[in-house]
């Protein structure tokens, strides 16, 4: 693996400013979760824009990398309340969708209604070999007492031992991904504790570390172990992964999911715990060579096992989470080119008052974590996947 260095920090920055993609630079959220076309008493949405809390940032953070690195696009966050406090961990990018990403967090005060910026921004930035290319895709979950954020991290893999050694995914282009881990007690330091899907799993490209949680973002332990649902890449093999730790993982190959009747699976983007079931969302091209997005509904008791399939849904790459009587997420793809807003999306709901405008601030302590979800644990039979 390339050694991390100042220099090969700012070629990928310097490359990631030319970014440009047909497709990612007009994809818009409302594409997919504001009207589903076909109804169900189970699955999750649709959603509507709630433009009372839009988050802005409006100033650039200080570069602990040293090459001028700097953002224009803010997209794919997580949030998880603690509280009365939301709090908003996001991807911000030199170009929408482009790589040497840094990610950041923000807090929406729940007493003052205004967003602040956290001073400390970029919580996650480039520091192990395999974030040569940045830092994206933050999944943030609570469980243990703690906080666990997983987020992909990016790395060339030209001339690599890895490369020669697993060989160069087709998906991966000229690019490895990894799945790495930072924890915190605080949701303010975080400690990295690096890689969580070996390359042997991986085969050099692992994406979203889709953990089922429950409405506040509570990682759900089902019968005694946390569960996680790999998609995109592990050698094209759908793959669960078991932990009762939320650190150490192992991993198996369990086709989980068959979306053939609707398209080609591209991605899983988040599982919740509704009810007695769990509802996975995911990203997929259809029949048609469009982008779409679906919900598979499972049984608490069966969760490797497929009850039904619906169309539309929420690409909620950070998690759903039940904020203020509604189901909730954030994204920032529909923002103006060159602005850096996240905007969150909600189901039906008496409209938000109005968030103040944010500022650069230290964060207020958030409150101490909430006991691990229990939503699970009444799940009475269990069956392992084949």
């Amino acid at each position: 693996m390339q050694k991390l260095s100042r220099e090969a920090l700012d070629r990928s920055f310097r490359s990631a400013l030319q970014h440009t993609n047909a497709l990612t630079d007009v994809i818009s959220t409302d594409d997919f979760s504001a009207a589903y076309p076909e109804d169900s008493d189970w699955a999750i949405g649709p959603f509507a824009r709630d433009d009372a809390q839009t988050f802005r940032l409006d100033r650039q953070w200080p570069d602990p990398t040293g090459v001028g690195w700097e953002s224009s696009s803010l997209f794919n966050p997580s949030l998880i309340q603690r509280g009365d406090d939301l709090h908003l961990f996001y991807r911000a990018s030199p170009r929408k969708e482009s790589l040497a990403s840094r990610i950041g967090h923000a807090v929406l005060d729940g007493a003052t209604g205004r967003w602040r910026d956290d001073e400390r921004n970029p919580i996650v930035y480039p520091t192990q070999d395999n974030e040569l290319y940045g830092c994206e895709d933050p999944k943030v979950y609570a469980a243990e007492g703690r906080y666990f954020l997983f987020y992909n991290g990016i790395w060339p893999l030209a001339g690599t031992e890895e490369a020669a050694a697993y060989g160069v995914p087709a998906s991966a282009g000229e690019v490895g991904c990894d799945i790495n881990l930072a924890v915190s007690d605080d949701l303010v330091n975080w400690e990295k504790l690096g890689l969580v899907v070996p390359h042997e799993v991986s085969k050099l490209w692992a994406k979203g570390a889709v953990i089922p949680t429950d409405a506040q973002g509570n990682a759900a332990r089902i019968h005694g172990e946390y569960v996680m649902y790999l998609s995109e890449g592990c050698g094209d093999q759908l793959t669960l992964g078991r932990s009762t730790d939320m650190v150490n993982w192992r991993f198996e190959a369990v086709d989980y999911l068959d979306i053939s009747e609707l398209g080609a699976l591209h991605e899983v983007a988040c599982a919740v715990v509704d009810g007695a079931n769990v509802v996975l969302d995911f990203f997929y091209r259809d029949h048609s060579d469009g982008f779409a997005a679906g919900q598979a509904r499972y049984e608490l008791a069966e969760p490797f096992v497929q009850r039904e399939l619906h169309r539309g849904g929420s690409l909620a790459w950070g998690g759903l989470r039940r904020w203020r009587d509604a189901w909730t997420f954030a994204q920032g793809w529909d923002a103006p080119t060159g602005s850096r807003e996240l905007y969150l999306y909600r189901t039906a709901q008496e409209p938000s008052e109005p968030s103040a405008p944010s500022e650069p601030s230290a964060p207020s302590e958030p409150s101490e974590p909430s006991a691990p979800s229990e939503a699970a644990e009444d799940a009475s039979t269990w069956r392992n996947p084949a």
